[in-house]
């Protein structure tokens, strides 16, 4: 199909399809495959560093060397509180000692911001990827320069119209309008500040008309029909992570997998008992645990993340899935198990489809 709006122009890509960039799920291989069959592929390379990133950039380029989306997070640094740490350690020590396991005696930052990450800044600069998008909020200003002035395309997600607004100050290209629907972690800038929770349609059509910038609506959204609204509310593109989770080449687990597809699909719940930040996942028995915990007792992110993991790591090795991130959006229902170029080929027809209808 040929839709042309400026993004896509920008970006090089043939279709307003963006596989997100899913830390810990999305594969040098599914972003290759997405390429390949003209969507932009994404990894995300906020759990690694520099080496691991650069690494991540050239197993991609060993099978598609076009367009290539890499994602940094960017949120503020953890502080670091050994008491609240402390006490979730011991809050959590009876499922550990339920598995058999013993919990680490001490947190760790498991994952550098990109905002203090030097040397993440400089691989970029080396490698030069065609795409470069922001989670949690915006590098310093003088690296968002430098990055567009190396001919990088820059993305940021934004959660609500003032984050938008720094967005579009900064100097980047589109803004990624992250729903309340979507799954993973929350993009907001200040996970301690009230949220507004606005869903992905609204906050689209939002975006779309208070800000002269591309929109690329992301949370919900599983199929082209869900596509095809975005495009009419005003997106030039939509962002689909969900939809790509039990794709081939995804790198979830088989829990997580037999989750997706299963009625556990039915259920996501927003926590911070995960990873210390808000985010969407599957309810499991993780999520169960932190319903009622209050933020202020959970540690940072992504301190809070180094126990999540250790607990994971623990359950796994006893065949109990039901402790891990596992990730989704409301659209979970809708997964759809097969090949990631295949996906993307049943989006467009789906979104070709919507479009005649829409126009018919």
């Amino acid at each position: 199909m040929a839709i042309a709006n400026a993004l896509l122009e920008l970006l090089g890509i043939r279709l307003p399809i963006i596989q997100a960039p899913m830390a810990g799920v999305s594969s040098p291989a599914m972003a290759a495959a997405v390429g390949t069959a003209g969507a932009l592929g994404s990894i995300g390379v906020g759990a690694t560093d520099a080496a691991g990133a650069r690494a991540m950039i050239a197993a991609v380029r060993e099978d598609w060397t076009g367009p290539l989306n890499v994602n940094l997070f960017c949120h503020r640094p953890a502080v670091a509180n050994k008491a609240v740490e402390a006490a979730w350690i011991e809050r959590l020590a009876p499922k550990f000692e339920a598995l058999g396991a013993t919990p680490p005696a001490a947190l760790t930052e498991v994952y550098r911001s990109f905002v203090e990450d030097d040397d993440m800044f400089a691989m970029l600069l080396e490698e030069r990827p065609s795409v470069v998008s922001f989670h949690f909020g915006l590098p310093r200003e003088s690296w968002v320069g430098a990055l567009r002035d190396a001919g990088i395309v820059l993305l940021a997600s934004a959660t609500n119209l003032g984050e938008a607004r720094a967005v579009a100050a900064a100097g980047v290209h589109a803004i990624i309008a992250q729903g309340w629907e979507a799954g993973g972690h929350r993009g907001v800038f200040d996970p301690d500040a009230p949220d507004d929770q606005i869903g992905t349609m609204a906050l689209t059509r939002l975006f779309a008309r208070q800000l002269d910038l591309p929109v690329i609506a992301a949370g919900g959204i599983m199929d082209g029909a869900g596509i095809a609204a975005a495009l009419k509310l005003g997106a030039s593109a939509a962002q689909l992570g969900t939809a790509f989770v039990t794709t081939d080449e995804s790198l979830a687990d088989k829990g997580y997998r037999a989750a997706l597809t299963s009625a556990v699909a039915n259920h996501t719940v927003m926590t911070r008992a995960i990873s210390g930040r808000p985010a969407r996942s599957l309810a499991n028995r993780v999520t169960d645990f932190g319903a009622d915990i209050a933020a202020r007792d959970v540690p940072a992110y992504p301190i809070a993340y180094d126990l999540g993991k250790a607990l994971h790591a623990a359950a796994t090795s006893k065949g109990e899935f039901g402790f891990g991130a596992q990730w989704a959006g409301q659209g979970a229902p809708l997964c759809r198990p097969m090949p990631a170029a295949r996906l993307v080929a049943t989006l467009t027809a789906e979104l070709e489809q919507a479009l005649a209808y829409r126009s018919g």
